[in-house]
């Protein structure tokens, strides 16, 4: 019998655990692009191409601009493609480009500095970013696109988190080491990018092989003709969505807070802990426990539900931060085990947020709002639009301190620069996850019997 979007055939089935570590692995060349750039390019910009830190902001502010309009035109292109051809893997293929244009942004040729640097790091991250959601949001259209229940949405995304928390965990350990560790270099930046983007081309071809093996065990047909919906509309019908709304408004809060932690650990490490080199230390205890922590939030989610663990994740997340103000003050092993923690709940914000998007779009079948390929358009949009945010958040914070960039050189930073680095990471992030569970307290789908 051929099945329908709205008929439950399939919500019985389980996926095969070949085809999830195959898909799970595309994650790995996506979480280096999440994780390098938004560890190390405002770092980079500013303490290694004297780039100001409010042109720096802007520099990694405004590609993140161009995604948020992007995005949900690429959501609908891929619905139309999966429309047409049964599929979404020719867009996938395409982005395939990707590490070319990460290796590259950090190649900035040896004349460029300042305001021009900042020009070349712009451009190629605007490119790389386009591809990243040309990969990004049929990728993660895909457990919309199966026909799968409620509780194998989540277990086919608990996969897809621990790998991810793996190359997160990797490339941001050794993405530090590779730049030179504790005395980074223009040259160790372009080695670090040519060796992760290797990386990174193998595992999204992994990735795309997994797509092709859960789709063929349990995907859906395709839609009997393009979605009808476009541009505009799209963004504007998804956000009516009253599951949709309240949840990828409380992502967007916590994607800024991420990222702004992320790309404010290599000056804490610097400037608050002495050390640029406590990077990698800090990043590896925010990770391990983060993928240990995936398989126990998955049977969290299993008894009290995604969106109570959510909700407490969020609330744990913000009252972590806040031990990073005074993290100068305490020995350092008390703040390694508060990171921990960080990591501990950074495992369930991306698990149980990311398997409550395929709900949402399962609710809204047969409804005139787009399809899967629209709703992670918007999502990733809002996802980008963290990434940019946070870190801009930072910069700004950084400019108010009176932080002073240079190209690699000791400089000495002002006792209100030092102030900025320690507030910037403590207190922002912490006031952004408040907001999201006051956002995220809205989303009912869970009590209206998702599961």
């Amino acid at each position: 019998m051929t099945r329908t979007r709205t008929e439950p055939v399939g919500d019985t089935a389980t996926l095969p655990r070949g085809g999830l570590l195959a898909f799970a692995g595309g994650s790995i060349g996506m979480g280096v692009w999440i994780t390098v750039p938004g560890l190390l390019l405002l770092y980079f910009l500013t303490d290694v191409l004297a780039v100001s830190p409010l042109v720096a902001g802007f520099a990694l502010l405004l590609p993140k601009v161009a995604d948020v309009v992007l995005h949900p035109f690429v959501g609908h292109f891929s619905d139309a493609q999966r429309a047409r051809h049964g599929h979404r893997i020719a867009l996938m293929l395409v982005a395939c480009t990707l590490p070319l244009a990460f290796a590259v942004m950090f190649a900035v040729p040896g004349g460029l500095r300042g305001n021009a640097a900042a020009v070349w790091v712009a451009v190629f991250y605007v490119l790389g970013n386009l591809l990243y959601a040309a990969y990004q949001v049929p990728y993660l259209a895909t457990p919309a696109d199966l026909a799968i229940g409620y509780h194998e949405r989540t277990r086919l995304m608990s996969f897809r988190m621990a790998v991810l928390t793996v190359g997160i965990l990797l490339s941001g350990v050794l993405a530090p080491v590779l730049a030179g560790g504790d005395d980074p270099t223009r040259t160790g930046y372009v080695v670090m990018g040519c060796a992760l983007a290797a990386g990174m081309l193998g595992a999204m071809l992994v990735g795309i092989g997994g797509v092709r093996r859960l789709g063929s065990v349990a995907g859906l047909p395709p839609n009997p003709a393009p979605p009808r919906l476009r541009g505009v509309r799209v963004l504007l019908s998804s956000l009516r969505d009253p599951h949709f709304r309240p949840l990828v408004t409380a992502f967007l809060l916590t994607s800024t807070a991420t990222h702004l932690v992320l790309a404010a650990v290599p000056y804490y490490a610097t400037y608050t802990l002495g050390r640029e080199g406590l990077t990698s230390v800090l990043m590896a205890a925010f990770l391990g426990p983060a993928l240990l922590a995936t398989p126990v939030w998955l049977v969290v989610a299993r008894r009290i539900g995604k969106q109570r663990g959510l909700l407490l994740a969020q609330a744990v997340f913000a009252a972590g931060c806040l031990v990073a103000v005074v993290g100068h003050r305490i020995p350092l092993a008390l703040l390694v085990a508060a990171v921990a923690v960080l990591g501990i709940a950074f495992a369930a914000l991306q698990l149980l947020a990311f398997a409550m998007l395929p709900d949402v779009v399962a609710a809204a079948s047969g409804r005139d709002i787009g399809d899967a390929g629209s709703y992670t358009g918007v999502w990733t949009a809002a996802d980008s639009a963290g990434g940019a945010i946070g870190p801009y958040l930072y910069a700004a914070c950084l400019a108010v301190g009176g932080f002073v960039g240079s190209t690699g050189d000791d400089v000495v930073q002002s006792a209100d620069a030092l102030t900025a680095v320690r507030y910037g990471y403590g207190f922002i992030p912490a006031l952004l996850l408040l907001g999201a569970v006051l956002f995220q307290r809205r989303y009912a789908l869970d009590r209206a019997g998702a599961g």
